[in-house]
């Protein structure tokens, strides 16, 4: 039998057959069960912060779990006590910090939160992406997710992202929360103008409403700053949200989420209003720990700031790409009319270069911000040729 026939027969089909058994990974560099290699500027989408079988993270994880791996949150452990200082601190800010396993996890326990406003009303926006649980599935507007699962709780209103006139317009004295990406990275990296989140600031200020950002594909490093909220590049002027949630790229790799509440959110949830098994166990949040200091250690956000610029450079040179949205390391490339992206996935994976296509004409690219210089300009290099191999007439 061979190794697709034992994963369709024994794995649900709730995402077909992928395309190929990875067996190993070294910095971002992954080989198939074929023992051929791929330079992934994927990275787990946006998960693999710091590459595959980092030193660091394997150093951490190694010696936290051979002391202390896991003791419920019936018990205190001192790793999710420093990361959630550290995550405060990165911030610059006062709060509080709820640790899960997953992004979905923390959108769950924001939804929740914004619950203890004593309000229902939310506002999202259309395209964005905040998970598959019931309760982050529910802020969702796409039908295709959607509509197998209603009805989901909530009472959403979805504007168009990076509409300040029509979120205005949305946002009432009876909204508890508005919930919104810098940038929307399952949609393709849509990004709004720079002005955008500080009227989303001044918006939920006016009528007492919560600023949620979710930060769990941009931040930790992604864009080349902390936060994406934080990128000068993307956000004029100093916006501080009432709630963040950030998972991926936190634990890179180890399932890890936060949710970070500011100010006098901090103090929504109580005992026993929400709670998680395994979240923020030591293990998790010794990994966390781990990619932090070897972000700042290693100097990575001028890194990525660095790489993506030369990836946009580079890839833009080629007519066929049409627009580049992002910052560092999470871009979207518009492809010309007519340009199937599906097939340039195919292509690159062909050629050993691992890519992503979230719409029909779209490419995704969010690799570990580990990437190196040398495997940039390969890419950039094989790029043409890869749009060639599509069938992409030049």
């Amino acid at each position: 039998m061979t190794w697709q026939e034992r994963y369709g027969a024994g794995l649900m089909n709730t995402y077909g057959t992928p395309p190929l058994l990875l067996t190993r990974g070294k910095g971002a560099h992954v080989w198939d069960v074929d023992g051929k290699e791929y330079v992934d500027l994927l990275a787990g989408i946006a998960v693999n912060s710091l590459g595959h079988a980092h030193p660091a993270v394997v150093a951490a994880v190694t010696e936290q779990v051979s002391t202390l791996g896991h003791v419920s949150n019936l018990f205190a452990s001192e790793p999710p006590i420093a990361l959630a200082h550290r995550l405060l601190g990165l911030l610059g800010a006062e709060g509080r910090v709820f640790f899960s396993n997953s992004g979905t996890e923390a959108n769950e326990a924001a939804f929740k939160l914004t619950r203890r406003t004593g309000r229902t009303h939310v506002v999202a926006t259309e395209e964005a992406f905040h998970g598959r649980t019931m309760g982050a599935l529910a802020l969702t507007a796409n039908a295709a997710y959607r509509t197998p699962f209603e009805p989901l709780p909530g009472h959403v209103t979805w504007v168009p992202f990076g509409d300040a006139e029509a979120l205005a317009a949305a946002v009432t004295d009876e909204t508890a929360a508005v919930v919104v990406e810098p940038l929307q990275g399952e949609a393709g990296v849509n990004q709004p103008d720079k002005d955008y989140l500080a009227r989303v600031r001044e918006i939920t200020t006016r009528h007492g409403a919560l600023m949620w950002l979710d930060e769990i594909q941009t931040g930790v490093g992604r864009t080349g700053t902390w936060f994406a909220h934080q990128n000068p590049a993307l956000v004029d002027g100093v916006v501080v949200p009432d709630v963040i949630t950030l998972a991926k790229g936190l634990g890179g790799g180890v399932p890890i989420g936060a949710t970070i509440a500011l100010g006098a959110a901090a103090t929504l949830l109580e005992p026993g209003n929400h709670g998680t098994t395994f979240g923020g166990n030591p293990m998790a949040t010794a990994a966390a720990l781990a990619v932090l200091d070897t972000i700042e250690s290693e100097g990575l956000l001028d890194h990525v700031t660095e790489i993506g610029a030369l990836l946009v450079e580079g890839l833009t040179a080629d007519a066929r790409v049409t627009e580049t949205r992002g910052a560092g390391l999470l871009l979207g490339l518009d492809l010309a009319a007519g340009i199937d992206a599906k097939l340039v996935v195919s292509a690159a994976m062909a050629a050993g270069w691992l890519i992503n296509s979230p719409r029909p004409h779209r490419i995704r690219l969010a690799p570990p911000l580990v990437l190196t210089r040398q495997d940039a300009e390969a890419f950039v290099a094989a790029w043409p040729a890869i749009l060639d191999s599509a069938g992409a007439a030049s």
